[in-house]
């Protein structure tokens, strides 16, 4: 590795249009800490203390260990498949959906991911504009320049703000716990009983918890390509799901169940006010360095899913294609239209799970029979089993409320795929060419 200008060139690629070789993949500690930092955030903390407000304290804790139960197993299944392989989402893709069908499916995940960049690049100036009554749409502008530029250095950055944004956040739930202790008391957290009223039923706080990282956790091969094994990709999997996500919405549903939380049915987990009620200039610093470090963490990430993505179909390349979809975010973040997406991006977080559970059927589950199978344009046993898991899940979604619409529209998908497979005979085609 370096004897030669293009393997010195090769160290700084994304390895976009290829998987990535085994000279090149990175330690454990490196492609854990691109995960484990992802999901230790404050938006997902938001959902957290949402369920539990919503369905009391035994009950919201057991929906988010439930939800994060499934998400480790379904991203564990994709990521060992990446760790395998070396190949990214767009790859994987193009195995199950085929060398143009993929487009289809890469594309709305890309552009999805996209939309959750925007939507935290602008929560980052609506947060600080609240705390410190700065410009909020200055802020946004400024802090998506810095998540644009740290995404433009690529997996190695990632990794680098996940290792600092995890910790930072465990020392914020920490402060945040003791300036509430002061005014409420935390003996009483285990017998909260919500102010949901029977409006949240339990499967629909498991497909709260899971939406919230449906689409980058479908996308997780784009970060645990970089696994020197499958087995590694798994470990840095379970960092995230159940062990990140857990300490982040657990948090939230703490301070919800202590009641430290104003409006919990509405703000969910957001501890970020208990911080910036006591006027201490230092703990303000810390603020500032939290919000930003903390959003901007799950803001990289999803600009890299979606750059990454996009590169492929377009192929171009990653650095290219992250300045032209963030300054597309942070358009939208400053010009507010953040404010209006979130359910439908939300909505849209509910089709994804079907998606991912074709490629699993596809290339995990019935691996040994694929295993010679050539290539085709379009695979539409795949696109209809997509179609059948997110159509269960709409009908759940809206029929069904009991149900957990994103678990629905996973085992129906990977049922359908499953089924309609043993009805498409084995035809000799041309051999893969990536």
């Amino acid at each position: 590795m370096g004897d030669t200008p293009a393997a010195e060139a090769s160290t700084s690629s994304e390895f976009e249009h290829e998987p990535v070789p085994q000279s090149h993949r990175k330690s454990l500690f490196t492609v854990s800490a691109v995960w484990f930092g992802f999901p230790m955030i404050l938006t997902n903390a938001v959902p957290g203390g949402l369920v539990v407000a919503m369905l009391g304290f035994w009950q919201g804790v057991a929906a988010i260990l439930v939800a994060n139960a499934i998400m480790f197993v379904y991203v564990s299944l994709l990521s060992w498949r990446a760790g395998r392989t070396g190949k990214s989402f767009s790859l994987q893709a193009i195995e199950t959906f085929g060398t143009a069908g993929y487009i289809i499916a890469s594309g709305f995940l890309s552009t999805v991911v996209v939309g959750w960049f925007a939507f935290n690049t602008g929560a980052t100036g609506a947060s600080l504009g609240e705390a410190f009554s700065w410009n909020e749409t200055l802020v946004a502008a400024l802090a998506g320049l810095l998540f644009i530029a740290i995404t433009y250095l690529g997996i190695r950055a990632l990794s680098v703000l996940g290792a600092i944004a995890a910790p930072l956040f465990i020392v914020a739930v920490i402060i945040a716990i003791a300036i509430a202790s002061q005014q409420h008391g935390f003996e009483a957290v285990t017998s909260y009983t919500g102010v949901g009223g029977g409006a949240m039923s339990f499967g629909v706080a498991v497909t709260a918890i899971m939406a919230t990282f449906a689409d980058s956790g479908t996308m997780t091969a784009d970060f645990t390509r970089w696994a020197k094994t499958g087995k590694q990709a798994v470990i840095a999997t379970f960092t995230a799901f159940p062990v990140a996500s857990l300490v982040a919405q657990l948090s939230g549903g703490l301070l919800v169940a202590a009641g430290a939380i104003a409006s919990p049915e509405i703000n969910g987990g957001n501890f970020a006010p208990i911080l910036t009620g006591t006027g201490n200039p230092l703990l303000n610093v810390f603020l500032l360095l939290f919000v930003v470090i903390n959003l901007g963490s799950v803001c990289t990430h999803c600009l890299y899913n979606g750059a990454l993505g996009w590169s492929h179909i377009t192929r171009s390349r990653m650095r290219i294609v992250t300045l032209v979809l963030g300054v597309v975010g942070v358009i939208i973040a400053v010009l507010g239209a953040w404010h209006y997406f979130v359910n439908w991006l939300a909505l849209l977080g509910v089709l994804v799970p079907p998606l991912g559970a074709v490629l699993i059927a596809d290339q995990i589950i019935l691996a040994r029979r694929n295993a010679n199978r050539g290539e085709r344009r379009f695979r539409p046993t795949a696109f209809a089993a997509w179609a059948i898991g997110a159509c269960a899940a709409l009908v759940s979604h809206f029929f069904a409320p009991a149900l957990s619409d994103a678990v629905v529209g996973l085992v129906v998908g990977c049922i359908a795929y499953l089924a309609l497979e043993q009805f498409v005979p084995r035809r000799e085609e041309t051999p893969v060419l990536l």
